[in-house]
């Protein structure tokens, strides 16, 4: 699979959230291009195809806007308010021969030892960052944990990324542990652990009698 992604872009002649929005509608994506000390670029490119670029891991991009193109890499993505929908890109401008620091998914394989002593394997961190040069970057970063017993834990340093990528996340950062998760309580195990209130012992209540004969007064 090639690295880089060609795409092509359109100059947005507009700005203003009405303008972006009015694009969207269009199937397009509101994007700017910049860096290298050059001036910024408002543009926007099809939905569809650079999702699809995405999600099959294409991180180094080829953006043609009429007859001149681009090489950039995406810098941020944002998002609309249910986190679902991209709506906004940033892209920078590289050179292939300089070096870059982007933030990579994490990807666990392997089934866990620890799994079948009843242990659940728990993901803390799903991504690293790390410094490379643009042509090296990777798509993911697998992580191994078939040979994790219930207790184990791996940690950013214990990830192996090979000659050409450098790690930038702190090297202490858990990425997955394996443990034993407590089974819930059923409602009669917590009913049996709540203390029984101790009987009050005080002096007996007066009970009411019937009225006796001599008590009881004629009309």
């Amino acid at each position: 699979m090639e690295k880089n992604l060609l795409l092509k872009a359109e100059i947005r002649e507009q700005a203003g959230s009405k303008a972006a929005a009015n694009i969207r509608k269009q199937g397009r994506i509101p994007a700017i291009i910049y860096g290298h000390k050059k001036e910024t670029v408002p543009i926007s490119l099809d939905t569809r195809n650079f999702i699809d670029g995405l999600h099959h891991g294409q991180r180094l991009i080829d953006v043609q806007i009429g007859k001149k193109t681009e090489k950039v890499i995406v810098k941020d993505l944002q998002y609309d308010y249910l986190g679902k929908d991209i709506i906004h890109i940033d892209l920078i401008r590289v050179n292939v021969t300089e070096t870059v620091r982007v933030t990579v998914p994490i990807e666990l394989k392997g089934t866990a030892k620890g799994t079948h002593e009843g242990g659940i394997v728990e993901e803390h961190t799903d991504h690293l960052e790390v410094e490379c040069r643009v042509t090296d970057i990777p798509e993911t970063i697998l992580v191994s944990v078939k040979d994790m017993n219930v207790g184990d834990a791996l940690y950013a340093r214990d990830v192996e990324l090979g000659d050409s990528v450098k790690l930038v996340t702190d090297p202490s950062t858990l990425l997955v542990a394996c443990s034993i998760v407590a089974a819930a309580k059923s409602t009669e195990e917590l009913e049996e652990e709540v203390p029984v209130a101790p009987e009050v012992i005080g002096e007996p209540k007066e009970t009411e009698q019937e009225p006796s004969e001599k008590d009881t007064k004629s009309f």
